[in-house]
């Protein structure tokens, strides 16, 4: 049995890391930070709820235990979907 290189990602969604300014997400080997300023539902989560990230469709990211979705072009572009509170 032959193991993969360590090191190499064999998820298609990964959380790299988080600061007390935000967290960058690895998705389809392309890195993105997410701030906190602009992704707020994220500040005050206990860590374990950050990395569970899930990528159900290659476009989606969910977060199940915050109830969060996000299309990737709202991370890729966050001025194009502005926060609006009601």
């Amino acid at each position: 049995m032959k193991l993969k290189i360590a090191g190499e990602s064999t998820s298609q969604v990964e959380v790299l890391n988080i600061s007390k300014y935000g967290l960058w997400l690895l998705v389809h080997q392309n890195e993105y930070f997410l701030p906190f300023e602009t992704f707020p539902w994220f500040k005050d989560a206990n860590i374990s709820s950050i990395l569970n990230v899930k990528l159900p469709q290659p476009h989606h990211l969910y977060w199940p235990d915050l109830d969060v979705d996000l299309e990737l072009d709202s991370v890729k572009s966050p001025e194009k979907y502005p926060l609006v509170y009601i």
